[in-house]
């Protein structure tokens, strides 16, 4: 049986599709988003997120270390990345949760198990289950049978996605998928390369692919100050969607909720100064999609 690797399971979800839902996180992402606020799910294996301001330098997982990977230097811990295995030994022991095992494997058999938990939550919300990342898509031989399972006992299903995978995946999983909640960040694609880290045309191509599945498909279009938010930018995305078969288009305001994240995952956060957009800025983008005939909401 396929494993995935997942970061999460957030139960009661209300931003990740319709109703009450359950949302997955898996870990590891083919892009590399600047405004990313999970970069803990960039990478698919395992890491050791580090909460410096935690470490008291008391030693102890310097004495479960079996590899000799850490030492306490200037009363902080500090690790050698060649020899640590992400055994996560030293998390196990650290007493101000200073160090935490960021990943875990997780079967359908389980997965599933705590799906079906929560599905008077779902029939009574009209809501159901999401996955989400990172990229659920890295992981499509087990998410087919996570969705297959799904649909076997009657969960709504929903996959948030940045697109960026070959189309044949997409033909695994499309049959048992309810809702697509599809990520467009970028028409430029100079831009896209700049900030997102590759091209463009596939994921533009996999959504012209989709609608004509038939899918339900929500865009999702994260605004970000002085890259994505000027009109020019919202007048290509209606030029490309206008003949799609969209449901709506959802605008996400950047938020810094996950700046401090990077510090603890080795990573330098690259929008540091960059603003929350206004509410004034975001009604003046969501005006634009209603005057095209576009159904359109501020948040997820």
């Amino acid at each position: 049986m396929a494993e995935g690797t997942i970061i999460n399971i957030q139960k009661y979800s209300v931003h990740d599709g319709p109703g009450i839902r359950t949302t997955t996180f898996f870990k590891g992402c083919p892009l590399n988003c600047w405004w990313c606020h999970n970069p803990e799910t960039h990478l698919k294996r395992h890491e050791i997120m580090f909460f410096e301001d935690r470490c008291t330098g008391c030693g102890r997982c310097v004495k479960n270390c079996s590899n000799g990977a850490i030492e306490i230097i200037e009363s902080k811990a500090v690790v050698d990345d060649e020899k640590c295995t992400l055994c996560g030994r030293c998390s196990e022991v650290c007493i101000n949760e200073g160090r935490e095992l960021v990943g875990r494997d997780i079967t359908v058999n389980e997965l599933m198990k705590e799906l079906i938990k929560d599905q008077m939550f779902y029939e009574q919300s009209n809501g159901g289950v999401t996955f989400s990342g990172g990229e659920p898509m890295l992981y499509v031989e087990f998410l087919s049978e996570v969705l297959e399972r799904c649909k076997r006992n009657g969960l709504h299903t929903a996959i948030e996605t940045s697109g960026y995978v070959k189309w044949e995946e997409f033909e695994k999983v499309i049959k048992n998928v309810d809702l697509f909640l599809y990520d467009i960040k970028l028409m430029n694609n100079e831009k896209h390369k700049k900030y997102i880290g590759a091209d463009n045309q596939l994921i533009l191509d996999n959504l012209a692919k989709l609608c004509e599945e038939n899918s339900n498909i929500i865009i999702r279009m994260p605004i970000i100050a002085g890259i994505n938010d000027d009109f020019e930018h919202v007048n290509s995305v209606i030029d490309y969607i206008s003949n799609l078969n969209i449901i709506e288009v959802n605008l996400l305001p950047y938020h810094k909720m996950g700046m401090d994240k990077y510090k603890r995952v080795n990573k330098i956060y690259k929008l540091t100064g960059t603003e929350v957009p206004t509410e004034e800025k975001m009604n003046e983008l969501a005006k634009k999609f209603k005057e095209a005939g576009i159904k359109v909401k501020i948040g997820g």
